[in-house]
């Protein structure tokens, strides 16, 4: 890589002596690293891509960390990481490596770790609060949000607490059209007619022709009026939405331009106070496979193919595909059935029934409060809604679940996709803490299959449920073979019996069923008389559980979901007020935040592999 201008970046303030020609080189260099880098790991790629010329513009203009930039949801930050020193992507995503997102232990360029979106404006707001506070007035609060994130209803209500300051605020929004897929609703129909607005087209043109190019004062009035604060206001179309909240606009600007970048981020920092800066990119720009990508632009990917963006190896058939071909033969039964989805209808099974019935598939936004309530208010009408969520995205709607649906009887049902240990992406995506908040709702019932069969009856029981809500979790990843139930007590199915009389029983909730099966056969090749079972439907407490104990002296709970205030606990306190007196052990997740790794090393590292717990049963029995 000799002559490379990325060689020289080592933090932001380098790239203040490039030239322009550098400066086209780097953004270059900086794509071409990304595709072969990403390709190799996996990660996401596509919002990357997009943002290479404002990232650049964002730190030649702001003096990072001086200046405080806060990435939404902070996928694409990849860009940021390269400016700010971290060239090494080798191991991204994995333990030890950088990070998919923003880390603080990485940068003292990093400020915002939770990967949730609609944040960076409230992030920002108090950031520039706390300086001006401070007295700090030399200081810049930057919040860079897609439009899909404007979606959300915190990014507005920042919006308007920011508009009433008058601290030093810039809200770069970076408007692809996207978030993970096309972004719907009125705000997309709005900045649509934005980017299209002929006059817009027209103003740019006649400025060019007559202004660019024809010497100093002209080109000076060229950079003002074009990139500056009333590039669209007053001039070519009435007064936009983000101006009625009082916040002034610069905009919109070509975000891969980085001259044009560069001027309205100055002309928005010299302000002085609160601006929008709305910049329009392309997702996925400079890589012909993530450009043709209809779907999501290759908004994540695994690992590829460098030239065609193909993966190497094929994804297998997961347990969101089976959740997206069952809820179709339900809708294909019942007309009744309704799916919503917060922006992620292809990642969480809902695009084939999209594809069939695309009356009945609603596509909220970032916005999963409203997608909750709206659940509640289709149940009222007579429908029954399905919310698929990833399971740590359900946490931001909690008070929802429980007032607007729960309180009201509403039936429900949330089918809870990326549910306990993930990995890769990090703390704010492990989907671990459903079960111990949601045990509390009155009236929930909670499902945790252990295969694609019993994922497909839960399924199907929990749309039954008209007077309640319900929900069913299952993992990320490829589903394992059916594990077949040798007996069922009650409620509760028996998956491995060693000995006729069993000392201890292994309860493996959902996807750590397998597990239970494993530790079952390592404590038995011990000579230990031991039962491994499960029940799909968790929560309420199965029936059968009192007779599945009979005289067991141990009874070990497994789950992936926090071993504080878990299920395992909610068995053990019911089998206490039966007058049981088995010795209970529960294992799960700590109550911690898990930094990114594989879920196996995850599993390993919170003592959920089946020799771990297989010792620690033979521990406490001796």
């Amino acid at each position: 890589m000799e002559d490379c201008v990325l060689e020289r970046i080592e933090s932001p303030r380098d790239l203040d002596g490039l030239t322009r020609d550098e400066l086209g080189e780097l953004a270059q260099e900086i794509r071409d690293y990304l595709v072969s880098s990403v390709s190799l790991t996996g990660g996401h790629l596509g919002p990357n891509l997009g943002v290479v010329e404002l990232t650049i513009g964002l730190h030649r203009v702001f003096d990072s960390p001086h200046d405080s930039i806060v990435f939404d949801t902070g996928h694409q930050s990849y860009v940021h990481k390269l400016l700010t020193g971290r060239r090494d992507f080798s191991e991204l995503r994995t333990r030890g490596g950088l990070a998919g997102y923003p880390q603080r232990s990485e940068s003292e360029h990093d400020i915002v770790e939770n990967s949730h979106a609609s944040t960076a404006v409230s992030w920002a707001a108090g950031i520039g609060r706390g300086y001006a506070l401070r007295g700090e007035t030399d200081r810049t609060a930057v919040a860079v949000i897609g439009d899909g994130a404007l979606t959300g209803g915190m990014a507005w209500e920042a919006l308007n607490s920011v508009a009433a300051s008058r601290d030093r605020v810039v809200i770069v929004v970076n408007d692809n059209g996207r978030s993970y897929a096309p972004t719907i609703g009125g705000l997309a129909r709005r900045l649509d007619g934005i980017r299209t607005d002929p006059r817009y087209e027209q103003f740019l043109g006649w400025g060019k022709r007559n202004f660019q190019g024809r010497g100093w004062a002209r080109n000076f009035t060229y950079q003002t009026v074009m990139h500056g604060k009333r590039a669209v206001k007053g001039l070519i179309t009435e007064p936009g939405m983000f101006e009625d909240l009082g916040l002034k606009y610069v905009g919109p600007v070509d975000g891969h331009d980085l001259a044009q970048v560069e001027a309205a981020l100055t002309h928005a920092k010299s302000f002085g106070g609160p601006v929008i800066v709305h910049v329009l990119t392309e997702k996925g720009r400079g890589y012909t496979p993530a450009e043709e990508d209809v779907a999501d632009r290759f908004h994540a990917v695994g690992v590829i193919h460098p030239e065609t963006g193909l993966p190497v190896k094929p994804s297998r058939f997961g347990w969101t595909s089976v959740f997206a071909e069952e809820i179709v033969a339900v809708a294909r039964e019942r007309d009744d059935v309704v799916a919503l989805t917060a922006a992620m209808l292809a990642p969480v099974g809902l695009q084939p029934m999209a594809d069939e019935f695309p009356d009945r598939v609603i596509d909220v936004g970032i916005a999963e409060q409203h997608a909750v309530t709206s659940a509640a208010g289709l149940a009222f009408a007579g429908m029954h809604p399905v919310f698929a969520v990833y399971a740590t995205f359900l946490n931001r709607a909690f008070d929802q679940v429980l007032m607007d649906v729960a309180l009201h009887g509403a039936g429900v049902t949330f089918m809870l996709d990326r549910a306990g240990i993930t990995g890769d992406d990090g703390p704010s995506h492990n989907g671990m803490w459903d079960m111990a908040l949601l045990r509390h709702v009155p009236g929930l019932r909670l499902a945790a299959p252990r295969d694609a069969s019993t994922l497909r009856q839960a399924f199907r029981e929990a749309v039954d449920v008209d007077d309640a809500p319900t929900v069913v979790r299952y993992p990320k990843g490829p589903v394992g073979d059916d594990l077949p139930t040798l007996r069922s007590v009650g409620d509760l199915d028996v998956l491995a019996e060693h000995g006729p009389q069993p000392r201890v029983v292994v309860l493996g909730l959902g996807s750590m069923a397998t597990t239970a099966i494993d530790t079952a056969a390592k404590i038995a090749a011990e000579g230990i008389g031991v039962v491994a079972a499960t029940a799909t439907w968790v929560h309420p407490v199965p029936d059968g559980l009192d007779a599945l104990i009979g005289d067991a002296e141990l009874i070990v709970t497994v789950e992936d979901g926090l071993v504080d205030a878990g299920l395992g606990q909610e068995w053990a306190e019911y089998a206490r007020v039966l007058g049981l007196t088995a010795s209970w052990s529960h294992h799960g997740v700590p109550r911690e935040f898990l930094e990114h790794a594989s879920r196996a090393q995850i599993v390993e590292q919170v003592g959920l592999d089946a020799s771990a717990l297989a010792d620690a049963v033979i521990a406490a029995l001796d």
